[in-house]
């Protein structure tokens, strides 16, 4: 494996292809899968020459932490389809080589083993409108020793997945000829993943969606799987920010105004986002806005994700304005390879780009990147509200 690349090559050799596209797969056209991805292709890098680097260092701190890179490993749900106890080994491979690790809510182990086998684990929630259950997911998390909440902001309902169902795949798991036929033509992973689980663990569960375990991963949804999800507003924010005690980032952030008013509640960080592409198809990729959202964030950081394969596409989020790059699925299929040493080789191998980068830009830390790194030719972002607040963004 000599970069991120070639564990995606080998995780689509390895997983059913249903397995393999959920994580590849974005909403409807994918047109916001592949917006991220132009958005760093029209992206140059502009290096200095004649400079001492002989003494570099990816090293970086965040609120009074020093990690070892500028970047950190992205909540994914489902994870334990991809590799045993995957959540685990991807939340120990970034403790082992000191980079962020945020566990989503559909994670199949307690977030109360990871805070305790990987301490210093963030977690990622999706909240209902509901000021009860919020209270006592926050209960939980104060209890495991959670430090960093990330809320989610940008799912109020189900993505509209065809390219999962046309493959006959779905959260909750049922079960179908298809899944089934899939499954069997890959008896390495039926093997390794599935009966090993099975064998060692019993049926996955939903374990942290809430104050309380879910339901197995193959049961019909409860009542409480999405709902109250479509009433979270600014209200229910104002109170997880009023009692929560530890650091608190909001996730799935792309427009202006709502930006100003998650700072103007005290918010810790943002977290520009579409989703991986992965929610609402079309969505702008936080790339092009990040200049914008950098002017305003004041104290707070500014974390970005969304197609970042490459030591050079962490450098240029840096030059764009972001504090850290979170990457999710290169390193779930680095999991689907080999555990928790295929993530940490993954790390390993970015960390090692991002310091030849720099490197090769005349730099020496990450703290040196600064906008005159990039040559840019994405357009400027036109912001116009309509009705209902709606944004409509256009490129002159």
């Amino acid at each position: 494996m000599l970069a991120l690349a070639d564990f995606e090559r080998a995780a689509r050799r390895r997983l059913p292809r249903c397995i393999f596209g959920f994580a590849a797969h974005g909403a409807e056209d994918e047109r916001s899968v592949r917006a991220n991805e132009e958005a760093l292709a029209r992206l140059a890098l502009v290096p200095r020459v004649l400079v001492d680097v002989g003494a570099r260092s990816t090293r970086c701190e965040l609120w009074g932490r020093t990690y070892s890179a500028p970047f950190g490993i992205a909540p994914m749900g489902g994870a334990a389809l991809f590799a045993y106890r995957a959540d685990q080994a991807l939340a120990q491979a970034a403790a082992d080589e000191n980079v962020p690790f945020v566990l989503s809510a559909a994670s199949s182990v307690p977030l109360e083993d990871i805070a305790r086998l990987a301490p210093g684990s963030w977690y990622q929630a999706y909240l209902a409108g509901d000021h009860e259950r919020i209270e006592a997911l926050l209960h939980r998390l104060e209890r495991a020793g959670i430090g960093v909440l990330v809320v989610t902001a940008d799912v109020p309902v189900a993505a509209n997945r065809e390219n999962d169902l046309r493959l006959g795949f779905g959260i909750p798991v049922t079960p179908g000829p298809r899944l089934i036929a899939d499954a069997l033509s890959h008896p390495r992973w039926l093997a390794g993943v599935v009966l090993r689980t099975l064998l060692r663990e019993g049926m996955p569960h939903f374990e942290n969606f809430g104050a309380r375990r879910g339901g197995p991963i193959v049961a019909p949804p409860s009542p409480e799987f999405r709902a109250g999800r479509d009433r979270f507003t600014w209200e229910h924010f104002r109170f997880i920010r009023d009692r929560w005690k530890g650091r608190l980032v909001l996730k799935g952030v792309l427009h202006e105004e709502d930006a100003r008013r998650a700072l103007d509640m005290g918010v810790d960080g943002l977290m520009l986002s579409n989703h991986g592409g992965r929610q609402l198809d079309g969505a702008v990729s936080p790339l092009r806005i990040l200049p914008r959202m950098a002017s305003l964030r004041g104290h707070a950081k500014l974390f970005v994700d969304g197609g970042f394969r490459r030591g050079t596409d962490v450098i240029k989020a840096l030059a764009m304005g972001a504090d850290f790059v979170m990457i999710g699925r290169p390193f779930l299929y680095a999991a689907a390879v080999a555990s928790r040493a295929g993530v940490r080789q993954a790390i390993s191998l970015l960390r090692q780009e991002t310091d030849r980068d720099l490197a090769l830009l005349g730099l020496t830390a990450p703290d040196q990147i600064e906008p005159s790194c990039v040559a840019s030719d994405l357009p400027h972002i036109a912001v116009r509200c309509g009705v209902g607040g709606a944004a409509v963004w256009g490129w002159p």
